[in-house]
């Protein structure tokens, strides 16, 4: 008979992915291989370099019921701790129409030292803060955590994650204190999760999220010639390998729906492996190699209502002659799944689609010079530019960024058969400020209203300096400099338009978004600033998206 470990820990977790009318899917890191059961359902964990991942489907759930669990290794209870927090709970969907999404992006780890602590450099943490009033009553329930890239950050550790790598290696030797494998991965997602607070809101309230260029490398994949000099250094294979096994086992097959991880055929490989650690690293050189070779894009249904998450940055095709944010059968696949009879149809994208108008006449002003329309030597200054201040949005990809209006003037406008969407929302983050614009499609079948909404950070705000080289490049002034530089570099105008509804704050922050039928409103809290209660989240604005 085979023998169980009976010292198996619960090491992370556990993260509630997914909920539905009757069906829920929870993720675990394991200390040893063991059997996980939640809610009377058992799966084997399986196994990867010496870590060992648990992904349980729970798929006989009464609808519409708010159903409390623990998770057992062995047998033997191992979730919740008896620490005072409200048990964790699935809260299953009746095919609710109503939907509250909260989201947001870039949360450095170090965890929020004690509720009344404020950290100069990093400030409160805009998600503890949630998770910590949410225990309380004191917001109303969310059906989804949105968390639009940066999950952890490769290349900005804390003090105590640089103490774990100074352990294991000569830090004099590049890439010095910054992640450098697949081990040290598992670290970042360790220290970022297990803050108390922070596991009780993620066991308990459904995740999707999507990475971004820290949750590699800062600039990652920003140009061709930077993907070049990246892979020339010696380092960089296990940083890049590392990063993907990590990415697929942390946060994409959470993503999966129940149908979808059905059809996932490395989930069921890697659960026959006895180590799926060679498997995985090869799988994640190809992911690295052919933006073709993976689809990191996935949508979520919420009553009549759709999420669709994009990929923007390993679906990008860079070459010297080519620069799309996403290739073409992603294109066939956010369009073939964002042409229905939706209420809503909210596209998250970790890059905001509508900068500031000052900064985006930069990047396509940018992207031109670097493409050689002002000659070499002002391509490769151009270059050095765009990497000093990151130029990667989808301004700077301004074929990607006009093909993306068009897919949304085709979504606004609806056919005899298919509604439109009584909105298209773009959710954002990346920039570490939060706004709200409306945008005009420049046609005069859109029966639409679109939206951009970014909201970033969590928890790494932008320096006063920083704040201030913001305001100024989205300035009126630095957009008409902008625009007749990119109208010298031959960039055509865009073909919408848009304007602030709110303007940029920069205070760390998280949005909830309410979908109610077919009208829908936005909400943007900040955390505490210094002398301010640090558990309590304070209102920035409320703006009406859509009546019903």
């Amino acid at each position: 008979m085979e023998q169980r470990p009976e010292t198996a820990e619960l090491v992370l977790g556990p993260l509630l992915r997914y909920a539905g009318t009757e069906s829920a899917t929870f993720w675990v890191e394991t200390s040893e291989p063991c059997e996980v059961e939640v809610l009377g359902h058992r799966s084997k964990t399986f196994a990867v370099e010496g870590h060992h991942f648990g992904l349980i489907l729970v798929d006989d759930l009464e609808p519409a019921s708010a159903i409390t669990y623990d998770v057992r290794l062995n047998d033997r209870l191992v979730w919740p701790p008896d620490d005072g927090r409200p048990a964790p709970a699935v809260h299953t969907r009746s095919h609710e129409r109503r939907v509250r999404l909260a989201f947001g992006s870039c949360r450095v780890g170090d965890p929020q030292p004690s509720p009344t602590e404020f950290v100069p450099r990093t400030g409160v943490d805009a998600l503890w803060a949630y998770a910590r009033q949410l225990q309380r009553g004191e917001v109303e329930w969310p059906d989804g955590l949105v968390l639009l890239g940066d999950q952890v950050y490769a290349d900005e550790v804390s003090p105590r994650t640089a103490e774990f790598i100074r352990a294991r290696r000569d830090v004099r030797e590049p890439p010095g204190e910054e992640v450098a494998d697949f081990e040290e991965f598992t670290q970042l997602y360790r220290e970022s999760w297990s803050e108390p607070d922070i596991r009780w809101l993620l066991s308990t309230v459904p995740s999707v999220m999507i990475f971004d260029d820290h949750d590699v490398n800062d600039d990652w994949n920003i140009s061709w010639s930077w993907v070049e000099e990246m892979r020339r250094q010696p380092w960089w294979d296990d940083r890049i390998t590392g990063a993907f096994m990590a990415y697929w086992i942390y946060q994409h097959i959470g993503n999966l729906s129940p149908p979808e991880l059905a059809e996932e055929e490395l989930l069921r490989l890697v659960r026959g492996d006895d180590d799926a650690g060679s498997r995985l690293r090869e799988m994640a050189r190809k992911w690295d190699r052919e933006s073709a070779a993976s689809r990191w894009a996935f949508y979520r249904d919420f009553g009549d209502s759709r999420l669709l998450v994009v990929d923007s940055r390993a679906a990008r095709v860079l070459s010297d002659s080519r620069r799309e944010m996403i290739d073409e059968e992603e294109w066939d696949w956010l369009i073939e799944h964002s042409l229905g009879s939706f209420d809503h149809l909210v596209i998250a994208s970790t890059l905001p689609v509508y900068m500031p108008k000052g900064i985006h006449h930069l990047e396509a002003w940018n992207e031109a010079v670097c493409a050689g329309r002002w000659g070499g030597i002002a391509a490769r200054l151009a270059e050095r530019l765009r990497r000093a201040v990151d130029l990667e949005h989808w301004s700077a990809f301004n074929t990607s960024f006009e093909r993306l209006c068009e897919w949304l003037r085709r979504v606004s406008e609806g056919t005899a058969t298919r509604r439109p969407p009584a909105t298209i929302v773009l959710l954002g983050g990346d920039v570490h400020n939060a706004y709200v614009s409306e945008v005009a499609l420049g046609t005069a079948g859109a029966a639409s209203r679109v939206f951009q909404i970014v909201c970033s950070p969590f928890r790494n705000p932008l320096s006063a300096k920083e704040r201030r080289i913001v305001r100024l490049t989205g300035s009126k002034g630095a957009a008409l400099v902008f625009s007749l530089l990119a109208r010298l570099a031959g960039v055509p105008s865009p073909s919408t338009e848009w304007s602030f509804v709110r303007r940029p704050t920069f205070d760390n922050s998280i949005g909830e978004l309410e979908l109610d039928g077919r009208s829908a409103d936005v909400i943007l809290r900040r955390s505490g600033r210094e002398g301010e209660s640090a558990e309590h989240l304070r209102p920035l604005h409320a703006t009406r998206l859509a009546d019903s």
